[in-house]
């Protein structure tokens, strides 16, 4: 009877070690780009108006990947919440644990299986959900947010596991949930739910971007958000805007003017009350930020200070969504009512209660001219800062300069992320990385959106190399993890 092959243990740390691990990756490199073509053809969109069969299928094709990786006690698992006063199940996320050996650490990776929808299908080259290289991009939606970073580090356990042995390397717990793209409403809930498998010395949440291509980026904090609906009223029903227009200023008018109220001449946000910070001395010019924003020449920035500043540190304030008459259903008629939806990014260090309550105040006290003007709260989301002095951190910037042949830049992200602040609360000694595969031209959450795949080769082999360098920082929840996902494979 044949035996299976052995493999040689890895050298010591040192270069010897890293080259072996280095042409393990190249050599699964074919394989994790097939695993992601194929992911990213599940068309998984977690928005409700969509099927969540595919949410599912989505979430058990992951399963299967990570146990053809070697990944050991792999599961589907959902949690029961209470969202908006209603109770329900979370979207199916998944699982997978190895136990970390004696005085090794536990590295918990996130990423998230779910997309967000495709849009009109004219507004892209090729069809959403069927992957096509171009110019050394993979188009389709997810390649970049976040497929790759699911495949990441399933690539990352299909080049370890086999080379690390029972006694090598760190544990690791995978988690990949399947509705971030909604907000993560549940998030909280799974995450005191299965708190024990969950547990970690480290948290690698792969759902971020680099700096440019070639690049690698550590995201170091992330805004806040706070949200909410303004509805302006200022007639009981629609009257003719010759016969009454006038005395009466009609409400999608007085949503603009109320509106209008929310920015000083400048373009900063004239919200009193919210947090101002700074991003640093970080090389980011005008230039750069036109053209990668897509910004229309004559179009001047809004705001004050350094771009990075305006990006990262300081609130932003958009107007999303508007409800009013369309221009095609329109009849000489005052409009009784109008309704915005409002997004408000917050610095770093900002409570979201005391944002929303601050919006809320400038909202009513600029009702123009008496109109009747409520507020319906809506999400809220805390801000990240990360602890870039720690032990992780520096094997993180090692593993990434290695892999990209680049230093690594440390940098703010204008967007949010609330679960990490969630991740924060229920394991507060973890050192939270947050890390990524997108770059400024991946177009996340649009039309056309890609992953480059140079870069993608580059993100995989820096996991592996940041997974194994994890050995060296501190273990502190390892028994606890190891011995919880024990005891759960059984349930």
């Amino acid at each position: 009877m044949s035996q299976p092959p052995v493999t040689p243990p890895l050298p010591a740390p040192g270069p010897e070690r890293t080259a072996v691990l280095r042409r393990a990756c190249a050599a699964g490199a074919a394989a994790a780009r097939a695993d992601l073509e194929a992911l990213v053809r599940v068309p998984s969109v977690s928005a409700r108006a969509f099927d969540q069969a595919h949410v599912a299928a989505s979430a058990e094709a992951v399963a299967a990947l990570l146990r053809a990786a070697g990944a050991p006690r792999v599961r589907v698992r959902t949690a029961e919440a209470v969202v908006d006063g209603v109770a329900r199940r979370s979207a199916p996320a998944v699982l997978a644990h190895r136990p970390a050996p004696p005085g090794r650490p536990t590295v918990l990776l996130y990423a998230h299986h779910d997309v967000q929808p495709p849009g009109p299908e004219e507004a892209w080259t090729t069809p959403a959900f069927e992957p096509v290289e171009r110019d050394g991009r993979l188009y389709g939606r997810g390649t970049a947010d976040d497929k790759a970073g699911v495949i990441a580090h399933v690539a990352a356990l299909r080049t370890l596991l086999p080379l690390w042995g029972e006694d090598d390397g760190v544990g690791v717990t995978v988690f990949v949930e399947g509705e971030e793209e909604v907000g993560s409403p549940t998030f909280a809930a799974f995450l005191a739910e299965h708190r024990a498998e969950l547990a970690a010395d480290v948290i690698v949440v792969a759902d971020s971007a680099n700096w440019r291509v070639g690049v690698p980026a550590i995201t170091t904090t992330l805004r806040g958000l706070v949200d909410c609906e303004v509805s302006v009223s200022v007639l009981e029903h629609p009257v003719h805007s010759g016969v009454n227009g006038g005395p009466v200023l009609d409400a999608l008018t007085c949503l603009s003017r109320l509106v209008a109220t929310l920015h000083d001449e400048a373009g900063d946000v004239a919200v009193r009350g919210l947090l101002h910070g700074s991003a640093g001395d970080v090389d980011l010019t005008e230039e750069r930020y036109r053209a990668e924003a897509g910004v229309l020449d004559g179009v001047r920035l809004a705001g004050t200070g350094t771009v990075a500043d305006r990006l990262w540190a300081k609130p932003a304030l958009s107007v999303i969504g508007v409800d009013a008459t369309p221009v095609d259903l329109a009849s000489n008629t005052l409009v009784p009512s109008a309704r915005a939806k409002l997004s408000l990014r917050l610095a770093p260090g900002q409570d979201p209660g005391e944002a929303m309550t601050a919006l809320r105040r400038h909202l009513l006290a600029h009702a123009p001219l008496g109109a009747r003007v409520e507020v319906a709260e809506g999400e809220r989301g805390s801000a990240f800062a990360a602890d870039t002095a720690s032990p992780a951190h520096a094997v993180a910037r090692a593993a990434l300069e290695e892999a990209f042949g680049a230093p690594v830049v440390e940098a703010g992200m204008g967007g949010s992320i609330p679960f990490i602040a969630d991740l924060a609360a229920e394991h507060p000694g973890a050192a939270i990385l947050v890390t990524g595969v997108e770059d400024p031209a991946s177009r996340a959450h649009g039309p056309d959106e890609s992953l480059h795949l140079a870069d993608f080769e580059r993100a995989c082999l820096g996991e592996v190399l940041l997974l194994d360098g994890m050995a060296a920082v501190p273990a502190t929840v390892t028994g606890a993890a190891g011995g919880a996902a024990g005891g759960a494979a059984g349930r």
